[in-house]
């Protein structure tokens, strides 16, 4: 199907009526082949989506966002873009609710690094439209979700967070002050550290996979 994003799909082996969405969301350059590798070991019931950012770098590299380095070497985020693709994740989730029999009041957002960023953006923002997030090795970026997402209704939000402790992308910092921040806006966090850098290890993938199927 013709969907404005590019991207790969596993139905679920058991089918249901409407059946739960996982949607995957890669980091920065990176593509949609990545976190699906993760398929196969997640649950059998879901409708597992990969979906390939919209901004190209290179052949095979993609970006939710462009991250630009100044003459200091300090790197800041492009705003506008990563609103635009926090916008384009929401209406995908509509696409995909409207072209296969997925479960509106299931929707889960797994994101790694900028998809982890990406993935508390549309949540935050639209609340309505995702129940749950995993984001790993990512962190809380106010300035991306809507202007007044603190007066969104955020009781039913459930989020898996999860760091490496030496993470050289993204310091292990920047997510430990966005669980307070997390919780303080009355959502259930669960916060994981690994004594790994900027990857998935395998405790990692075992602890958030148990949280889903919790």
């Amino acid at each position: 199907m013709n969907l404005s994003l590019h991207y790969l799909i596993t139905e679920p082996k058991i089918k249901k009526e409407k059946n739960p969405l996982l949607l995957l969301l890669h980091g920065y350059g990176s593509n949609e082949e990545d976190l699906f590798s993760f398929a196969k070991e997640l649950p059998e019931d879901c409708y597992i989506v990969s979906a390939r950012a919209p901004f190209n770098l290179m052949y095979g590299s993609y970006a939710w966002y462009a991250i630009n380095f100044d003459a200091d070497e300090n790197k800041f985020s492009d705003i506008g873009q990563a609103r635009a693709s926090r916008d384009i994740i929401s209406n995908f989730i509509d696409e995909l609710i409207t072209s296969y029999p997925i479960d509106p009041a299931n929707v889960t957002l797994i994101g790694f690094s900028q998809g982890a960023i990406l993935s508390y953006a549309v949540a935050l923002s639209y609340p309505e439209k995702v129940q749950r997030v995993v984001a790993m090795s990512g962190y809380l970026n106010n300035e991306i979700a809507v202007d007044d997402f603190k007066e969104n209704d955020l009781s039913k939000l459930k989020i898996f967070a999860s760091h490496g402790t030496v993470d050289q992308v993204i310091p292990v910092e920047w997510a430990r002050k966005s669980m307070p921040a997390l919780e303080n806006l009355g959502i259930a966090v669960t916060y994981k550290e690994y004594p790994i850098g900027h990857g998935v290890s395998p405790q990692n993938f075992y602890d958030f996979s148990n949280w889903l199927t919790q």
